[in-house]
């Protein structure tokens, strides 16, 4: 990568709402190490049917109030209109100038008491509520959603979030280069040319990695797989593996002209510094 490349790419940082004040702790150490890198910003999740949403909102104002852009992740859930109404007018008057708009899941118990509001619907509504104050985010999946009918059929509903006004996408995490690039492009054959950028997620733990990706469809490659296998309980070895490939990984897509890279943290510093310096991404000396 050669040096003017070397900071010039987008770069964000997913945090998620711990449930302990440790964790607590350890969100605020990491988020304050990673703003070194100057991202663009940082997304903070929340779990099935917004169960963290207070959680959620809290590390979001914290994070605005350090000087730092923050993009909240936000779904209808099992909330009303007015709830949510609420909760953005909350992000507003914050200067809070981002939102990844998701579908989300309902609330443990209540499939078949509520209708899902799909996430084109969640940008149509807070375009009509708060019209271009928030850039807008969505989700995209380049080895496609587990839940999709077909490919185009995915392509087609990620089109339809654009439609209603997003801005930008974020996608779910892969380790299959080609998976992405042919994803682009069957997206840009659809119409759709606004950013979507690739989400990246670090290997440091081959049990938990499997069992996440069996549930959200990532596809680890069955070369990766035997590899990960092979080192057992050697975490060292397979964070050192995680290391080199996931930044081999970062390199061919900043080559290959992605706008960006969105680093999923589980609030962890580490392996994103060693992946990030391997990429000639310098740290400052200032927070914010």
């Amino acid at each position: 990568m050669d040096e003017l490349q070397q900071n010039a790419w987008p770069l964000s940082f997913e945090l998620f709402p711990p449930k302990t004040e440790q964790g607590q702790e350890n969100l605020s150490a990491a988020r304050a190490q990673l703003a070194r890198y100057k991202p663009t910003l940082f997304s903070v999740t929340y779990g099935a049917g917004g169960s963290t949403r207070d959680n959620t909102r809290d590390i979001v104002l914290d994070t605005r109030s350090a000087g730092l852009e923050v993009a909240p992740h936000l779904s209808f859930g099992g909330d009303s209109e007015q709830a949510v109404l609420d909760l953005l007018t909350t992000y507003r008057d914050a200067g809070i100038a981002h939102v990844v708009a998701l579908r989300g899941d309902l609330p443990a118990g209540m499939g078949g008491a509520m209708q899902l509001v799909h996430a084109n619907e969640l940008v149509a509504f807070i375009r009509q509520h708060f019209a271009e104050h928030f850039t807008l985010h969505v989700a995209a999946y380049p080895e496609i959603h587990p839940e999709a009918n077909s490919y185009q059929d995915d392509i087609h509903w990620l089109g339809e979030k654009f439609n209603a006004g997003a801005s930008a996408a974020i996608t779910q995490y892969f380790y299959n280069i080609d998976a992405y690039w042919y994803f682009i492009d069957q997206c840009q054959k659809a119409g759709i040319d606004q950013p979507i950028v690739p989400g990246i997620m670090p290997i440091t733990n081959f049990q938990n990695l499997a069992r996440f990706s069996l549930n959200c469809g990532a596809e680890i490659p069955r070369w990766m797989q035997q590899q990960l296998q092979q080192y057992g309980d050697d975490l060292d070895s397979v964070k050192k593996f995680g290391i080199d490939t996931v930044s081999r990984l970062c390199e061919q897509l900043i080559d290959g002209g992605a706008p960006g890279l969105h680093f999923y943290t589980m609030n962890q510093v580490e392996p994103i510094a060693t992946i990030l310096a391997n990429l000639g991404r310098r740290a400052t000396d200032q927070t914010t």
